[in-house]
């Protein structure tokens, strides 16, 4: 089934590894801002072709709010390899915190019981679950929630 709409922003939990920054600076960089959480894998060649517009999103709606946290999830054994996931990292400019998930405890977590890759989830500021999306269109059909996620953090809040 999936993770619905509503639904909180599970824990990063059982990472193996993190790259960019520790579980504990990628919660509390994603604690009141809207959130990308984003699943790529090293034999994904859709995940990487991908990749330059999540970073495009990261760099250019950072000032709008926008926090985004990368998870490598492998698909295969040789995907398992942290040696190769940090060149992966560095060859495709991850620069926010990504965690490394070769045990699929933030697959469970975020209820990917497909394995989907590339698979985005979106949520707002107070971390509810607004968008899910998965293969190469994803993005695209995240945009538009986005959009509004961020119009509506740009907002002050009324008593």
């Amino acid at each position: 089934m999936g993770m619905r709409i509503g639904t909180e922003m599970p824990s990063l939990d059982g990472a193996t590894e993190w790259f960019g920054g520790t579980q504990a600076h990628a919660e509390a960089e994603a604690a009141g801002h809207p959130t990308l959480i984003h699943f790529w894998s090293l034999s994904c060649g859709m995940c990487k072709e991908n990749l330059p517009r999540i970073a495009e999103w990261r760099d250019e709606k950072k000032e709008h709010g926008l926090r985004v946290i990368a998870v490598h999830m492998p698909r295969y054994e040789a995907d398992t390899d942290v040696d190769d996931v940090r060149e992966a990292i560095a060859t495709h400019h991850i620069t926010e915190p990504c965690a490394v998930d070769n045990e699929h405890k933030l697959r469970d977590a975020f209820q990917n019981d497909q394995g989907y890759v590339p698979a985005y989830y979106l949520f707002d500021g107070p971390g509810k679950l607004r968008g899910f999306a998965a293969g190469e269109r994803g993005l695209d059909l995240l945009k538009a929630t986005l959009e509004r996620i961020l119009a509506q953090a740009q907002q002050p809040a009324t008593s």
